[in-house]
């Protein structure tokens, strides 16, 4: 009997004791079992996605079980089982967004990446009225739809008036809409706040620090009284910048949640930082984030690198 087949023909002896780990988001699972009565360890992890086109032109077909998460504008989230048949478990988080702009179709394709840094002048000259311009063109209907009670109300988690009662320190707690709402290693919940003049962290200043840990604490005490299988000392909130959108939003993960390029310096920074660094500066309360350089990352399709910092990096012409 030929190698190969003698060892394919060991996983199904394998009688299971108890799972010993799962990472990567639950994507890899170890198991501690025993085949012949012999210690075994078992990994098991999902394979990629085919990339042949016959096969992704049939991919959506051979989904099972699809059940909505929920809607919300343009977006929809689901989950669903890759094999036929009722019993098969749900192992496939869906996002779909319909319809799709430019825009989405430049954010999900791969591209380069440059680091750049913007300095308060940069910012205000450029980056602050392409803000602007962002939210003018209805790219934050959902998150409104949110706020105002339209959409996703029997998903949050926890609703915050603040500490004096008013919609200026008002915020809310609810799952990202890219986490399972099962795996708790890849945890992930997003608190947005209620009021509509701060668009990123760079509108942060030395009067929002008691508000920031307020709402830090409140965060915390929230997901873990709502997971209590997770600690404190297992969350982590940072703010994303460039943020996806311009309404400020932090986001709540678990440590364990693997690490992206969303995570990454240069992306995500970190809620405490961000205090300590508001606490450090020197200067009245309006003395903020607006007023200090940032370095971070920006993918080559993104229309802050086409418009503003490479045309900055080929200085001027003639």
């Amino acid at each position: 009997m030929e190698e190969s087949t003698i060892s394919e023909a060991l996983v199904p002896l394998f009688k299971l004791d108890r799972s010993l780990n799962q990472d990567q988001g639950g994507r890899r699972i170890t198991l501690l079992g025993s085949i012949n009565n012999e210690p075994a360890l078992l990994t098991a992890e999902r394979a990629a996605f085919p990339s042949d086109p016959k096969a992704l032109e049939v991919f959506h077909r051979c989904l099972a079980n699809v059940k909505n998460l929920g809607t919300n504008d343009i977006y929809h989230w689901y989950l669903a089982s890759a094999g036929q048949g009722a019993d098969n478990p749900s192992d496939l988080k869906l996002n779909l967004i319909h319809p799709c702009t430019e825009k989405h179709i430049k954010k999900y394709s791969p591209q380069r990446v440059r680091m750049v840094t913007e300095t308060p002048e940069i910012y205000q000259q450029h980056v602050r009225p392409y803000m602007a311009q962002q939210r003018e063109e209805g790219r934050l209907n959902w998150v409104f739809n949110v706020l105002e009670g339209r959409k996703e109300q029997k998903d949050i988690i926890y609703r915050d008036p603040g500490q004096d009662g008013t919609k200026e320190e008002a915020f809310i707690l609810a799952p990202d809409l890219n986490w399972d709402r099962t795996t708790l290693t890849s945890l992930h919940l997003l608190a947005i706040v209620e009021r509509r003049d701060i668009w990123s962290l760079r509108d942060l200043n030395k009067g929002h620090i008691v508000w920031l840990k307020h709402m830090r604490e409140k965060i915390l005490e929230a997901t873990v009284e709502r997971y209590p299988e997770v600690d404190r000392d297992q969350v982590k909130l940072y703010m994303h910048y460039q943020p996806t959108f311009y309404h400020l939003h932090i986001h709540v993960v678990h440590v364990m949640l693997e690490p992206t390029s969303t995570q990454a310096t240069g992306k995500a920074f970190g809620l405490e930082n961000l205090i300590s660094q508001l606490e450090a500066m020197a200067g009245g309360p309006d003395t903020g984030m607006a007023d200090v350089s940032l370095m971070y990352v920006l993918g080559e399709a993104h229309d802050l690198w086409l418009e503003v910092f490479q045309p900055l990096a080929k200085g001027p012409k003639g």
